[in-house]
């Protein structure tokens, strides 16, 4: 089994392209010419008359029986297991895409004004450039849905909610003016945070292995009872709350690189346990918060861990604070699943941001997040779009931080 909890075999015959996948026999043997011995495999819930891939390893064994040949691949040999020993209710999945994607036209009805950072095009540049580069087409799509009223008030009180949906409809800003709204805001935001728990839930149940959320408005400034910073409802906190409850899920990671410290995310989970909260952003810079005292406190105490970085601070200086910091500090927290707070706003041509950082090193980042959630939690991992509004770099960086995914 591998770490993953799938199951793989070897066969003790050579392998041939057609001779082994199609045969109807229920268990082929390989032909007497072929040059690599076969590897085959599925799930962990597949029987074995379901595990009949054409994979194969290029390496042989060099014994008459691969159970005593070297684990250089890493699995263990399962060779001839009872029938009754299979799985009698499975369902034959062939992922379409080991990557999901939440969109929808919904999100682009939070209207901001022309002028405004956070505005609906941020995501039609996203969509344009997946589509012109050909990654659309390889993700799998998972429809918004609205976050149910349990799961919004594990964060927010049900008076800020209230205050945010009359807002919404009689105002033209909600707690302060540079978060502005519009009479579809609250149900925008509701889908957002909803479209964010259905990427878990996918995750979840095995139906993608990771996710990406092109979801507005974004989340990690709202606090429990008031809006923040373009924020109205946390929508990565909501997620960890509702892996918790419905998914009992233990520990969670957050990793947030968006340019600016996630202050409300931050708070909500400063004394809990369960959840680690890494930021790396630009300080001193807006909210004001993030800087390295802050560790959480009480039972939280070590599980919050910040990094701040100067205006002007580049690929190397991320690179640092996610091998050198985030990545011993999450294999010690050992998480049960990952969850990202993806901001692109730390881009070299954002317009608010004041970071260098390319897009090439956003490839890098997801690199070292999915590392650490392939080794610690089977790979469950799912980001969620926060900043970015210079609108080619952020579609070059929401490209590269896919193409990782896909892997």
């Amino acid at each position: 089994f591998d770490l993953h909890g799938n199951v793989a075999e070897w066969c003790n015959d050579h392998y041939s392209d057609r001779c082994y996948q199609a045969n109807p026999v229920a268990n082929p043997r390989g032909p007497s010419d072929g040059k690599h011995y076969v590897l085959r495999g599925g799930a962990w819930n597949c029987t074995a008359d379901a595990c009949r891939s054409a994979r194969r390893a290029g390496e042989d064994p060099g014994f008459a029986d691969a159970c005593f040949a070297r684990d250089a691949i890493g699995f263990r040999c399962v060779r001839k297991a009872p029938v009754e020993a299979a799985v009698n209710h499975i369902t034959h999945y062939r992922p379409i895409s080991p990557t999901g994607l939440v969109y929808g036209p919904i999100y682009l009805e939070h209207k901001t004004g022309g002028s405004h950072p956070e505005r609906p095009e941020r995501l039609t540049a996203i969509v344009d450039q997946l589509k012109t580069a050909g990654l659309l087409e390889k993700l799998q799509r998972i429809a918004p849905r609205e976050a149910d009223m349990p799961s919004l008030v594990a964060v927010h009180t049900a008076q800020y909610l209230e205050h945010l949906k009359r807002n919404c409809l009689e105002a033209d800003w909600v707690d302060s003016h540079d978060t502005p709204v519009c009479n579809r805001s609250y149900d925008v935001a509701l889908s957002a945070a909803g479209g964010v728990l259905a990427a878990v839930d996918a995750v979840m149940e095995g139906t993608v292995r990771n996710a990406f959320c092109a979801v507005r408005p974004p989340g990690h400034h709202a606090m429990p009872d008031r809006a923040m910073g373009f924020c109205l409802l946390n929508n990565v906190a909501i997620a960890a709350k509702y892996l918790r409850s419905k998914h009992h899920i233990a520990k969670v990671l957050i990793v947030d690189w968006d340019v600016h410290h996630g202050n409300g995310t931050q708070a909500i989970f400063y004394d809990d346990p369960s959840v680690f909260y890494f930021s790396v952003h630009r300080s001193p810079f807006y909210p004001g918060t993030g800087d390295e005292t802050q560790q959480g406190e009480g039972a939280g105490l070590g599980t919050t861990l910040n990094v701040p970085l100067p205006a002007g601070s580049g690929d190397e200086d991320y690179q640092r604070a996610f091998q050198d910091v985030l990545r011993p500090a999450a294999v010690r927290f050992d998480p049960d699943f990952v969850l990202v707070s993806a901001g692109f706003d730390a881009h070299e041509g954002d317009p608010l941001g004041g970071m260098k950082v390319t897009a090439r090193q956003y490839a890098e980042l997801t690199r070292a997040v999915k590392r650490i959630a392939e080794d610690c939690c089977g790979g469950r991992l799912v980001s969620v779009l926060e900043g970015g509004y210079g609108l080619a770099g952020l579609a070059d960086s929401v490209e590269a931080h896919l193409r990782i995914l896909v892997e």
